[in-house]
This record gives structure tokens, sequence and C-alpha cells, in this order.
């Protein structure tokens, strides 16, 4: 299966204006023939958490409705990061569009200090299942807990996907950590990774792809935009710039 990250620069709380850079990235992954493609954490607004009760809203959202009609017409599955309310809890989620089918929301369940003022925690885990490939969705701080990645593992997982909002020396940390759990597990991890501004410290970027045994298949750099797309059976990496 041939899986994207793409990394971008969210323009703060402008959801339509964030759409629109997801779309440039969706039709790129397309002319690599991806058949998924995942955004970093709260991609579509940005990761603000001063913002996210403001901003919170669903998978129904009719904003959304432009990325199902693309997943649909290219047959791709698209993983974008929002803030969602569940009754009266604002969580850090992503809502997972796939061709032809109802969408699903996976909500971050162990969350970082920083957020709890801001946020509630999500509960389960959701599964990503092809017809091939079943990917196990994390998000941010929780991707870095043994115990999350051993669970998705546990589960079944062949791909671990880590969408996230980390800063230069979050990324160096995290980027190690990665390779480790691919090479524990014998499975390919993946991380998006936003650039630029976000909240209180600039995101660092660097989305990559690790293989079965924890080499670096590929990453972008700090401040671009753009995608890398991993071909789980020849463990190949497509990149591409915005």
């Amino acid at each position: 299966m041939r899986i994207g990250v793409a990394q971008t620069k969210p323009v703060k709380g402008d959801i339509p204006a964030n759409i629109e850079a997801h779309l440039r990235c969706i039709v790129l992954a397309s002319t690599v023939q991806a058949e998924a493609l995942f955004f970093p954490e709260l991609s579509l607004t940005g990761y603000e958490l001063a913002l996210a009760n403001a901003l919170a809203t669903d998978q129904d959202d009719v904003r959304l409705d432009v990325l199902q009609r693309t997943s649909d017409e290219l047959g791709i599955i698209i993983g974008a990061g929002l803030p969602t309310r569940a009754g009266t809890d604002v969580r850090i989620s992503m809502v997972i569009l796939a061709p032809h089918r109802p969408r699903r929301t996976y909500s971050k369940q162990h969350l970082h200090v920083d957020e709890y003022p801001y946020i509630q925690p999500g509960v389960g885990q959701v599964m990503i299942d092809t017809a091939t490939t079943r990917i196990a969705p994390a998000i941010c701080f929780e991707s870095l807990l043994p115990a999350h990645a051993a669970k998705a593992f546990d589960q079944g997982a062949d791909v671990y996907l880590a969408s996230v909002s980390k800063s230069e020396r979050g990324v160096a940390k995290a980027h190690d950590h990665y390779a480790t759990i691919a090479k524990q597990y014998g499975r390919p991890v993946l991380m998006c990774n936003s650039a630029g501004p976000s909240d209180t410290f600039v995101s660092g970027g660097r989305s990559a792809a690790w293989t079965r045994e924890g080499i670096l298949a590929g990453q972008l750099a700090p401040d671009e935009e753009g995608i890398l797309v991993f071909d789980t059976a020849t463990e190949e990496v497509s990149r591409r710039i915005l």
C-alpha cells in the first residue's frame, strides 16, 4: 500500500484556507498513486489550544464535504486534524474520510499536561482497515508512549501513523523513538508534522517514514510544504513539494 504523510503550514484558525491547502496536497498525492494521505495534528485549524473550544465541530461539518468528494473521486483515504466536540468535551481528533464510506473520528487518548486546561481525552483506538493494510493512528504525545504503540500492534496494526505538531527539539526526540518502535515491532512507522508557527512554538517539520528495520526511508525539510509517500511493499518513498 502507498501511504502518504503531508506537511503543511496551517493558517491559524482558518478552516477554509486550510482545507484548500489539504486539497492541494491530496491532488499531489494522487499523482504518485497514494492510497491514503494523513495530515498533522489539528491540521485544519492549526495547533492552537486557546482556539480549540471556539473552533470545535464534528465529522459531519459540511465544510468537510469537499474533502469527502475528493476522497470519493480520487479513491484516497484522508486523515485530517480537527478539534471535535463530544457532548461538553473538546477533543483533539483526526477525521477519517474514506472513499464512499461513512466518516469516522479518532480522538487523542493521552494528553500532554499543557492540553489539560483546554482538551479532554478521547476513548478507544480506531483502526483504519484497507484490503491489505491495517493502520493505527496516534496523535502527538501519545505516540511517544510505548504502551500506545504496543496496544496498537496487539490489535494487528501493520503501520503506525503518528500525526503530530512538534517543535524542532520535539521532532529530534520523536525521530529516535519512532525508529525504535519500527525496529522493535518490525512494522513501518510514519509521522506527519506541521511547519511554521503553532500556538506558543514553531513546528519543526521533518515529516518522515521508517522501514520495518527502523531505518529512516525519507523525510521532508523543516520548513517545506509537501508530501512523502511510503510504499509498504518496497519500502521506497516518493517526495513531492508544493
